[in-house]
């Protein structure tokens, strides 16, 4: 069952990726506001959830964040890291360029070690506030899960106008200094087969990934409920297959 995130600070949470995460969500708790509605969210689709489509205010996740990690720390359980993410695309929030100087600042002055983390679908690359953001966490992961935009179309659903060779362009302003995620799946939706683990698929990412040339590649698949429910998880072998091809990129590549 899918399910949003009910408060500002949520987890800590064991990350596959990230290691002990303290999560930060800037979209609103009670309903979902993303610019995708990708079939495999764990937040659910977007109509499920309409609610009140308003962001958190800055100084209610400054001083709720302050709390939580002064709390942490007390406790000897620091965060490994500080993860940007929640029920949606949190760079669309208008003020996440100081919510995120905010955070570095509370990360310096109470947990200097952790990491701080934003999990982003890429669509707000084009704002300068956001680019400027994003070079100042230690984890910008961005997300591509495929180098055809018909496949984009049918795994994330974006609203409006989205093309991959444009994503990629900005994706490339970036100068390396990015993650790059894709979700790896196979299924069925609305009749249409979804595979975007063929060799069709995957070489033509390759060469998205080589034009890119981020510091990292993640890999991973589906490893909690989904709101479109004939997908299938792609197994860590196959994973760890394609993780092979980008690291003779010369491109380090995690399988989660």
């Amino acid at each position: 069952m899918t399910s949003l995130y009910d408060n500002i600070i949520f987890g800590p949470v064991r990350s596959r990726r990230l290691g002990l995460s303290l999560g930060v969500n800037l979209l609103p708790v009670e309903s979902k506001l993303c610019n995708f509605n990708c079939i495999y969210c764990e937040c659910g689709w977007n109509e499920e959830h309409p609610g009140r489509r308003r962001f958190n205010a800055r100084e209610d996740v400054r001083e709720m964040l302050r709390a939580t990690l002064s709390r942490m720390v007390e406790d000897g359980t620091p965060p490994d890291v500080i993860t940007f993410a929640g029920n949606g695309e949190p760079t669309m929030h208008p003020d996440f360029e100081h919510i995120i100087e905010d955070t570095i600042a509370l990360r310096n002055e109470l947990c200097g070690a952790a990491k701080v983390s934003v999990l982003s679908n890429a669509t707000q690359i084009h704002r300068p506030d956001v680019v400027r953001a994003l070079l100042k966490v230690d984890n910008n992961i961005l997300k591509l899960d495929s180098a055809f935009d018909a496949t984009v179309q049918v795994l994330n659903k974006p609203a409006g106008n989205y093309s991959v060779v444009q994503t990629v362009k900005l994706m490339k302003q970036f100068q390396g200094e990015m993650i790059l995620q894709t979700m790896f799946l196979r299924g069925e939706y609305c009749g249409h087969t979804i595979d975007n683990t063929t060799e069709c698929e995957v070489s033509a990412w390759l060469e998205v990934v080589k034009e890119i040339t981020p510091k990292k590649v993640m890999v991973y698949s589906i490893d909690r409920d989904t709101p479109c429910q004939t997908l299938e998880k792609v197994h860590r072998e196959e994973l760890c297959s394609i993780a092979k091809r980008v690291e003779a990129l010369g491109i380090e590549c995690s399988v989660a």
